[in-house]
Parts: C-alpha cells; sequence; structure tokens
C-alpha cells in the first residue's frame, strides 16, 4: 500500500479475517476484497456528535502544522532516543515526527498529519497547544557537542521537503528553548542558526545591522518574532540562545538593532 492510502482499523481487520476462516472461504477473491478495504476505507473514523444531524459544508480545511519546532535529543545515541521516542522519557511518553541523526539518517516516527508529543507547556506567537500546530524535528545531539555536517545537510533537505509539501513558511522554524522559555534549552547554544538562515530558513537578522530608533521597545519586538515575554528574563535568555549563541538575561544595542531587522521582515509587505 502507497504512502498516502487509507487504512481500516486494526480490529476491524482483525474481525474480518477471523470471520472468513470460520466460514472456511479464504480464497482469492476475499483475500481481493480485504485487500481492497485496506486501500480504500478512512484511515481513522470520522469524528461527529450523534446528537446532530450532519448536514456537510465545503467550507473547511484539514487542520495543518504552521510551524516546525528543532530540537535535540540530549541523549546523543541515535538507537536509545528512538527507543525513547517510541516509549516514554522520565516525564512520560514522549515523540517527534523526526530523527536526524549524526550521519544524517532521517527517522520518521509519526505522520506528518498527526500530532506528536514533543513540545510540552509552550507558547509562540499567540499559539498555545503547539503540539496539534507543529512538526517535531529532534536532532541526535547531547546538548554539548557541535552538530555534525551530514546531520545539518539532511535537516535542511527535510525542512525544504516540509516546508515545500506542507505549506509552512521558511522562515516559521524554531527551537523548543524559543516556544518554551525557562523550561528548555534545546537546540543548544551550538546549534548554527546562521547557517540555516543561510539555506533560507529560520527568522534572521541583515548581515548589516541598523541601530533601533531612540525609544524602540525590544521586549515589544520580541513579542512580535513570537517569543512569550511574560517572564521577560526567561525570554530574554532564549532569544540570546538563538540569535547570539550565549545565555544572558540583559538586553544591550546589539539585541535592540537584532530586532529592528527581524521587525522590519516581519511586517514587511509579503511579495
Amino acid at each position: 500500500m502507497g504512502q498516502h492510502q487509507q487504512r481500516l482499523p486494526r480490529r476491524m481487520i482483525t474481525h474480518l479475517g477471523r470471520t472468513v476462516r470460520r466460514a472456511g472461504i479464504v480464497t482469492g477473491a476475499v483475500a481481493m476484497v480485504l485487500l481492497a478495504a485496506c486501500a480504500t476505507a478512512p484511515r481513522v473514523p470520522p469524528q461527529r456528535s450523534s446528537l446532530a444531524h450532519w448536514t456537510p459544508s465545503p467550507n473547511y480545511n484539514a487542520r495543518k502544522a504552521q510551524i516546525i519546532v528543532l530540537h535535540h535529543t540530549s541523549i546523543g545515541n541515535a538507537a536509545e532516543a528512538l527507543h525513547v521516542l517510541r516509549t516514554r522519557n522520565s516525564e512520560g511518553q514522549v515523540s517527534a515526527h523526526y530523527l536526524v541523526e549524526a550521519d544524517g539518517r532521517i527517522d520518521q516516527l509519526v505522520d506528518d498529519g498527526d500530532r506528536a508529543w514533543h513540545a510540552g507547556a509552550s507558547h509562540w506567537a499567540g499559539i498555545s497547544d503547539l503540539n496539534s500546530s507543529s512538526i517535531g524535528i529532534e536532532i541526535d545531539n547531547d546538548g554539548e557537542s557541535p552538530f555534525t555536517e551530514p546531520q545539518i545537510q539532511a535537516l535542511v533537505r527535510l525542512l525544504a521537503d516540509l516546508t515545500s509539501r506542507l505549506g509552512i513558511p521558511r522562515e516559521a522554524v524554531v527551537g523548543h528553548g524559543d516556544i518554551a522559555p525557562g523550561r528548555k534549552n534545546d537546540p543548544s547554544v551550538k546549534f548554527p542558526w546562521a547557517t540555516l538562515a543561510r539555506y533560507g530558513f529560520g527568522l534572521w537578522p541583515d548581515a548589516t545591522l541598523i541601530p533601533a530608533p531612540p525609544g524602540f521597545d525590544s521586549l515589544a519586538a520580541m513579542r512580535l518574532v513570537g517569543y512569550d515575554v511574560s517572564n521577560p528574563r526567561n525570554a530574554i535568555i532564549a532569544f540570546h540562545r538563538h540569535y547570539r549563541a550565549m545565555e544572558t538575561d540583559t538586553l544591550d544595542n546589539t539585541d535592540a538593532a537584532i530586532l529592528y531587522s527581524l521587525q522590519r521582515k516581519l511586517m514587511a509587505p509579503r511579495q
């Protein structure tokens, strides 16, 4: 069956198989019926209320990812990371859509259209349920070592595929630490956001910074970028980790210039 074909629920298929066996009529024709059911039936049943009359409207869109969230595994061992992503960690069940291994291998663990459990309590640009609105990519890294070149090249290819195929804006690539400041710090200060930006992914300031105008509100600009600034110190640390590869908690003129550049990009008319 192809990648986009839909399947009957496993219990239904098992039930059909048992019924056929009990009747003693397992024939090639019956097998073809079962295979046809696998190919054409809905992957999941419709979610509709029994209290209402189904009067469908064509005016809707399927739920879709709007953002891509990058993580590092903190484990530094791809096999162990895969095991955790398919079972649980100390905080409970956890998953991501993809794992990018150190040699560039890409593993997909959750369908793009399904909700992986990778973001936890988080907030970005007014979205508070990031699991429902994002694609999660884990990168095999212990949080202290540099990311490998094969890994970054594989990530770039994956981002190109996801943004093109799912219609996610290329600048909508952030870190777990960005959406959960004070709680998470991945990917670490070692992650090469500037390299990613050279390939056109993630929001990044101009190479030549212009000083911010007098009275420029850096925290307001951070909020515009997407950060939750309800705890300014945590937000500043997260911003520094992403844009300046450090984790200090005081804003300066360079930060203002970076944020001024990001603000101009966000407010520029779409081409």
